[in-house]
């Protein structure tokens, strides 16, 4: 058995488990009280570390859990979204579902080459998942930050497939139109 260190773990991977957990909850305070969650769990299965991990990742997949919790108990409603809620649908796409000219999707081009850089540009990814909807946001979360599969999310929303794919779209158009506003500026 590993031994662990409980009295460094603060130190050594509080910062990096709060990034963690802030980009998927858009919520700092949120975050902090996650991660608070995640070094009192590990504390009490600390005698059950078996080492088959460093202690890093093993607080990452507690975290994980405490994250994964949250949204499931967030989402015990049943959620619907109507084709009108923030459809932004219109400003990307003309009456026949072709691009509009001046929105058609471009490259992004940007090197984040500085650690200030990379925490700017989470800073402002956050700033615009915070723009989505809740179940706009609680489904980007588990899709591509969680990397769940859809059938669970729909299972732990509550919601349909057809309605999970409005939302995933509608949520990377407005992310996409964000970031490009407010980052890429092209």
């Amino acid at each position: 058995m590993a031994t662990c260190n409980p009295d460094e773990w603060v130190k050594l991977y509080a910062d990096d488990l709060y990034k963690f957990a802030v980009i998927r909850v858009s919520d700092s305070e949120l975050a902090q009280d996650l991660v608070q969650d995640t070094f009192l769990s590990a504390l009490q299965a600390a005698v059950q570390f078996r080492g088959e991990s460093s202690e890093k990742t093993w607080l990452m997949a507690i975290l994980k859990h405490k994250i994964i919790d949250h949204f499931r108990a967030a989402g015990k409603a049943t959620v619907t979204v109507s084709i009108h809620d923030s459809d932004p649908h219109h400003l990307f796409f003309n009456e026949k579902g072709h691009w509009n000219k001046e929105m058609a999707p471009k490259a992004w081009i940007s090197d984040i080459n500085s650690k200030q850089e990379q925490t700017d540009f989470y800073s402002m990814l956050r700033a615009c998942m915070n723009k989505l909807n809740e179940i706009g946001k609680k489904v980007f979360n588990l899709k591509y930050l969680e990397e769940k599969e859809s059938t669970d999310i729909c299972k732990e929303l509550s919601i349909t497939t057809s309605n999970y794919w409005v939302i995933v779209h509608r949520a990377k158009l407005q992310l996409r139109s964000c970031l490009e506003k407010n980052w890429f500026r092209n």
